[in-house]
């Protein structure tokens, strides 16, 4: 069955001149609508337009117009049903055999300053994903497109054959829902953010609109396909909104792994500071007071594990810094930007990936959401964001900390928040020297980071993501000369714990918080 007719009313108008010619050329009628119509009018192809179609001219500012019983009627009749047939005839109505429509540019306006309420709410499309919906679900005999990707397709399917294939029609009426279930997630999401109502409040339904960025080579394996979506609302620093300057393809480990680090690294406000990150855990974390003497002493927290890591950096990195990093087999940088040495300096390395994510103190925080896919559901929790602020905390033994203690406890609770639990940190004049992630035990978390510390825990911080059970983390902390901890409160045995710290000479602050990371 040959494409004898075709709606086209698109906001997307590229390509449209050419498809349109194409169609023209096969002898196949046009209907048109508003801007569409004048597009291809002005091209000197001859159009139909929806009001002649209809017998309803379009009224009130565009907001009906296909809306009409000749417009989805021949979208939907079943064109071997008799009944079908017969209700055509008697009402007049004609085949539309091809739709193509991409929607209002509602996720466009919405991320432009200063949109109002009512600028969104006229951007957002039903006459579009109707007669979308309607094609997509009579595809047996409509043909649907959305994307002027896929125009190329199709025009080769009509010089060929007259229409696409079956399974042509059935891929693209998939796409189709996929495009209208996306649009309608974007407009709940605005208007639950408007509103404050996002997936926060936990409705009773929720959707997420995401688009593919870019497919990747592999997963985390090999044998693992993978791709990576973008939040078209999300409007805050991301990888995604990266500029990349240099260096191969961002793998799957890669922006899971920088994502890690841009989060890190967002979290330390209070100077020049420097992440490094291996398999989404931090392998080292400092302050300096330059970006050079940040990275550096980051560096040499652990001058093992950063080799083949990733770096994030909170300043523009300037020739000094890329100097140090250059020297190293590093997978990623992030930073705000590079200067002009920098980027030369850093050019020397091809494969290096630069990602220049712009100023990174500048957007307010506000409470965003983690998804973590179980089987047949979702878990969803706002994501931890409680700054380490030492005024919070109690004295749980020994007496106040003086103000350097203080500064490198609250750098130590920042940095124990992205440790893998069981997660021990421990910290010294704003530089992490040990690190225990990920055990199934407290006690093995803790002896892993003092060892990684060595001579250089005398007088550190020690942090808990969580309370001490027991005293035996205590008493190794004490034996390695720890100056004092900081740790949730709640312990049903922390009396013992907190006596143990008395005896050890050990200070100790209780955070009203605790920092799981699962």
């Amino acid at each position: 069955m040959k494409i004898k007719r075709a709606l086209l009313s698109v906001s997307d108008k590229r390509g449209l001149v050419d498809l349109a010619k194409i169609l023209h050329a096969k002898g196949v009628e046009i209907i048109s609508t508003g801007g569409t119509a004048k597009v291809l009018l002005s091209a000197g192809i001859p159009v139909r337009a929806i009001d002649d179609l209809t017998g309803f001219p379009e009224m009130m500012d565009g907001r009906v117009k296909t809306l009409h019983p000749k417009v989805h009627g021949g979208l939907l009749n079943r064109r071997d049903h008799p009944e079908d047939r017969e209700a055509m005839a008697k009402h007049g109505i004609v085949d539309i055999d091809l739709v193509v429509v991409n929607l209002y540019p509602f996720i466009q306006t919405v991320l432009k300053p200063h949109v109002t309420w009512a600028e969104a709410i006229e951007n957002i499309d039903i006459g579009g994903p109707s007669m979308v919906r309607s094609a997509a679900k009579n595809h047996a005999f409509v043909t649907v497109v959305v994307d002027p990707n896929d125009y190329t397709v199709l025009i080769d399917a009509i010089e060929k054959e007259g229409q696409p294939s079956e399974m042509q029609r059935k891929k693209w009426a998939l796409k189709a829902y996929r495009h209208t279930a996306a649009y309608d997630s974007a407009i709940s999401e605005w208007m639950g953010e408007q509103l404050q109502e996002n997936v926060l409040s936990f409705p009773k339904e929720i959707s997420f609109s995401a688009t593919m960025q870019q497919s990747l080579r592999y997963g985390e394996n090999p044998h693992q396909k993978a791709a990576v979506y973008r939040q078209p609302l999300y409007q805050g620093i991301s990888l995604l909104h990266a500029e990349q300057l240099q260096g191969k393809e961002l793998s799957f480990n890669n922006l899971n792994d920088g994502n890690a680090a841009l989060e890190m690294i967002l979290d330390f406000r209070k100077g020049p500071a420097a992440v490094a990150v291996k398999h989404t855990n931090p392998c080292g974390a400092a302050y300096g007071s330059t970006l050079a003497e940040a990275f550096q002493r980051c560096h040499d927290a652990d001058p093992v594990s950063i080799y083949g890591g990733i770096v994030a950096l909170n300043r523009i990195v300037d020739a000094e810094t890329a100097r140090l990093l250059v020297k190293l087999f590093l997978e990623v940088i992030i930073a705000p930007d590079f200067d002009a040495d920098a980027r030369e300096i850093l050019a020397k390395k091809a494969n290096l990936r630069l990602l220049v994510v712009g100023e990174m103190h500048t957007e307010a925080v506000k409470t965003e959401y983690q998804l973590k896919h179980i089987k047949g559901g979702l878990l969803v929790q706002s994501t931890d964001q409680v700054p380490a602020d030492s005024s919070s905390w109690s004295i749980g033994a020994g007496p106040t900390p003086h103000e350097g203690l203080l500064s490198d406890a609250e750098f130590a609770w920042t940095l124990v928040k992205h440790v893998k639990s069981n997660a021990i940190v421990v910290v010294k004049d704003g530089v992490s020297l040990g690190i225990g992630a990920g055990q199934m035990n407290r006690i093995d978390s803790t002896r892993h980071a003092l060892r990684q510390a060595g001579e250089r825990a005398r007088g550190a911080v020690l942090a808990s993501d969580a309370f001490f059970p027991f005293a035996d983390s205590v008493e190794a902390a004490r034996d390695a000369g720890i100056a004092l901890i900081i740790e949730p409160s709640g312990a049903q045995r922390q009396q013992e714990v907190l006596d143990a710290a008395r005896s050890a000479g050990i200070m100790v602050m209780l955070s009203p918080e605790r920092h799981f990371k699962h």
